[in-house]
């Protein structure tokens, strides 16, 4: 088990702060779009996408044309995948806007998703060398003129959330100053076919907590966020994370929540004194039993709860990074937004599942994150107020 408290917690004199961040999602290219439409309650999963003739499951699909004429604007003499593009447009747009020294040693580029470039499998002939996942790292690091070597996370669908907890305990080890964040993750074939073949997806945009929650829906996207030790306006800090693993079953849940009990457990530390809970929310039947189980068990089941995959579906590998940032701006906005999908309770578990958006003070916050492997993840987010 990693956790916060034994391995890397918050240090006495070093603080990880989320700061300058960027989405892009079906919903938008930027972190300010993709809020705007789920301030709406806009769903982006729908039936238009490569795969119609595949299967009859929607899928939220990011705009390729629009990805495609921004990333020929920044970089117009290279050939990027898609899945590159979407990294790199992601991390454009976070660094824009904020002073990092991409040159420092003191500075770290990570890499977080679930599939990477593996479209490239498809190809007739070998495979270039970037559907190694550390390679793309050191083409994507760079290309911003990181000289760090970067780092790659990958375990499932926590990942995200994963790679967020490894910067925090860089950032307080002391060994970097600022790390870099990116999780991405695309719709390809293969994926499409992996979770069909599990029956796991809905023939509806997904609804979370839902009592007629039939199954996830696949969406692609990228998120970026800058991990600093100083703090910056509009930032909020890492309290603590944690991981752990219920070494249940190679797809499913552990059916009373233990990796995830263990997770939320030792990120929150002796301090149950949380106003949200960001939840992995994948709208299948397991998953969110699992889920109910879990924050019941740690006794905070009055607290509101959310899913965010109802705008934009599981983003796999980037799922984690997207979803923290939206936590974050939950948090800076004091907004609790709607668990998009969920109409009828029907978790096995109660659970105060938001179903309007509504204002609320949120100091301090806990995102949740399961996924494949029995892999469980969480983090502790607060205002450093």
């Amino acid at each position: 088990m990693l956790n916060g408290k034994e391995n890397g917690g918050c240090s006495k004199h070093n603080m990880a702060y989320l700061t300058s961040d960027n989405i892009i999602t079906s919903l938008g290219n930027t972190t300010k779009e993709v809020i705007s439409n789920i301030e709406k309650e806009t769903t982006g999963i729908d039936h238009h996408h490569p795969y119609l003739n595949y299967t009859k499951a929607p899928i939220s699909m990011v705009n390729s044309k629009k990805i495609q004429e921004e990333i020929t604007g920044i970089f117009s003499d290279t050939a990027f995948t898609r899945f590159e593009s979407l990294a790199i447009l992601s991390l454009h747009d976070a660094l824009k806007n904020c002073i990092v020294d991409a040159g420092s040693p003191k500075t770290l580029f990570i890499l977080s998703t679930t599939k990477g470039n593996i479209e490239l499998l498809k190809q007739d002939v070998k495979p270039s060398d970037q559907i190694f996942l550390h390679n793309t790292a050191q083409k994507i690091a760079g290309l911003f003129g990181f000289i760090a070597r970067p780092v790659v996370v990958c375990n499932a669908c926590i990942s995200g959330v994963l790679a967020i907890l490894l910067a925090k305990r860089y950032i307080d080890s002391g060994k970097y100053d600022n790390v870099v964040v990116t999780g991405v993750d695309i719709v390809t074939e293969f994926v499409v076919a992996g979770f069909e073949s599990f029956k796991s997806m809905s023939e509806k945009p997904c609804k979370p907590f839902d009592a007629n929650r039939d199954g996830l829906s696949l969406g692609e996207g990228a998120g970026t966020v800058i991990i600093s030790r100083e703090k910056k306006p509009e930032s909020i800090k890492i309290v603590n994370g944690s991981s752990a693993n219920d070494a249940n079953h190679i797809s499913g849940p552990s059916r009373t929540g233990e990796g995830l009990y263990l997770s939320a457990k030792n990120a929150l530390l002796s301090n149950h004194k949380i106003d949200f809970i960001s939840a992995h929310g994948t709208a299948t039947q397991y998953n969110d039993d699992m889920e109910s189980h879990a924050i019941n068990r740690l006794h905070i089941s009055e607290i509101p709860v959310n899913s965010f995959k109802g705008y934009f579906g599981h983003t796999l590998g980037a799922a984690g990074v997207i979803e923290t940032i939206l936590t974050k701006h939950s948090m800076l906005n004091n907004i609790l937004y709607t668990s998009l999908g969920m109409e009828n309770a029907g978790v096995a578990s109660p659970l105060n599942v938001v179903t309007h958006k509504q204002k609320k003070t949120l100091s301090r916050c806990l995102k949740l994150s399961s996924g494949f492997g029995g892999c469980n993840a969480a983090i502790v987010l607060e205002k450093d107020e």
